[in-house]
């Protein structure tokens, strides 16, 4: 018995000492992101300064689009930085309502339609019901936003994608298919992770934070994040539920 109580207490300390390290890593996440906004923002100020000086050099310009180009990136990726962790930790408010997710995936295709174009992609609307969700209505155009500019940058140029939305078991539900551009050697699950390649013998960007931020969004919406992989096929679907009407 003593040593049964011995374990319980050692497994009641690991635990809470794992909690307190979570913890304390989202609150240093957080903070640096922020600290790291501000001289960015200046950062970012100079250099539109700069493009807008009459500068004859020509490398000298292609050097400041440069500049310009990955220090939008960079706040873009701090600004996911302090998202996924507000979203890790629930610190997130939440105004739920009744959203129509069919007309939400339609109209943010819609806004993308260059993007998409640009990449050859052609949409299929194989299964496209009215479906109403119980949702936060910012927080559900973060996620699809999210599914399809993965889409954008991860699929394969010239190729179909695949889009249905429809209700089943009381859920709303939305999935996407596209073939991956990149050999997709990873387990799904890791792919919600930060940073994860597909293949991780590449060296240029990653997955980033897109499917990491939309799962934890999806799952604080009492939904549910699933991600399934068949040789380079790609599909990804949320399950959000319905309203008590159609449920």
């Amino acid at each position: 018995c003593r040593d049964m109580e011995l374990m319980r207490l050692k497994l009641k300390s690991s635990v809470h000492t794992q909690f307190k390290y979570e913890d304390n890593r989202k609150m240093l996440i957080s903070s640096v992101s922020h600290d790291l906004k501000t001289p960015l923002t200046s950062i970012i100020s100079y250099i539109e300064l700069l493009q807008q000086e009459e500068i004859e050099n020509e490398e000298a310009r292609k050097y400041i689009d440069i500049l310009a180009e990955r220090s939008e990136r960079l706040k873009h990726l701090i600004e996911d930085l302090i998202e996924a962790s507000k979203a890790t930790t629930g610190n997130l408010s939440m105004d739920m309502g009744i959203i129509q997710l069919d007309e939400l995936v339609k109209q943010i295709i819609g806004e993308y339609s260059d993007k998409i174009e640009e990449q050859g992609l052609d949409i299929i609307y194989s299964r496209m019901e009215k479906t109403s969700i119980i949702a936060d209505g910012k927080h559900m155009w973060r996620v699809v936003e999210n599914l399809v500019n993965n889409i954008i940058k991860y699929t394969m140029q010239n190729t179909r994608v695949y889009i249905d939305v429809f209700i089943e078991e009381g859920y709303g539900i939305l999935t996407m298919k596209n073939v991956s551009k990149e050999p997709l050697n990873v387990e799904p699950a890791e792919l919600t992770k930060r940073f994860v390649r597909g293949d991780e013998s590449r060296t240029e960007e990653g997955f980033g934070l897109g499917l990491a931020i939309a799962d934890s969004l999806v799952q604080l919406q009492k939904g549910k994040f699933e991600i399934s992989i068949d040789g380079d096929l790609f599909k990804v679907c949320i399950k959000i539920p319905v309203t008590h009407n159609e449920n």
